[in-house]
């Protein structure tokens, strides 16, 4: 059974859509193949905001392709069932819906969420914004729907071919999940998320993505 909450409770990672909100509290819970994942207390929220920090070897534009290609999120998010694109306003400006497939006997949760980037034109940081939204798509039954949810993907040039990634989580799973298992492993969410993504950018429709706003 806790194995089984672990796997559960990794999942929510999946629930990600941005984060304005600053931390100054953050505690290291766990580090792995070069992923770091922090911890914080939300003030709103039983439930802990989550930072990911991480270096990739690949350019602001490759990152960026990769998140707003949001069919693919099923490659590479951990446990994402589906994930589908509702509106695209530009290349860089989408709005998506996706489905968290949790184990029984949890519903699935889904969110519908607009994703979108700007970029600093001195500093050259790329901001990547989705929170979630209400509406759009009708609610599902059998499915809990995320209402609450603020993430952020920070992505700082390092050289001509490696980025810092710095990406901030705050989610309310809802329903009858105990918040403290939340926060207990939460951590293993975004490191297979984040591996998954390493993998992802190696891809070469990504390596050569070309965004001329990025």
């Amino acid at each position: 059974m806790k194995i089984k909450f672990i796997w559960l409770l990794a999942c929510l990672f999946c629930l990600s859509v941005s984060f304005g909100n600053a931390q100054t509290n953050w505690t290291l819970k766990t580090q792995k193949d070069g992923i770091k994942v922090y911890q914080a207390p939300a003030a709103d929220s039983k439930v802990n905001a989550i930072k990911v920090l991480c270096e990739f070897e690949a350019t602001p534009a490759a990152l960026v392709a990769v998140l707003m290609d949001v069919k693919s999120c099923t490659e590479w998010v951990y446990h994402t069932k589906s994930c589908t694109l509702v509106k695209q306003n530009s290349p860089w400006d989408v709005v998506y819906y996706s489905e968290i497939n949790l184990p029984w006997p949890a519903e699935n949760r889904d969110f519908v969420a607009h994703l979108w980037t700007t970029q600093d034109p001195k500093t050259h940081t790329v901001v990547v914004d989705g929170p979630a939204i209400p509406g759009i798509v009708a609610e599902k039954k059998g499915i809990f729907r995320i209402a609450h949810s603020k993430g952020r993907w920070v992505i700082n040039p390092v050289s001509s071919h490696t980025i810092s990634v710095e990406y901030t989580l705050q989610v309310d799973p809802g329903g009858n999940i105990p918040a403290w298992l939340v926060n207990m492993f939460a951590a293993e969410g975004p490191i297979q998320s984040f591996k998954g993504l390493r993998l992802q950018l190696q891809k070469p429709q990504y390596q050569n993505a070309r965004l001329p706003e990025i």
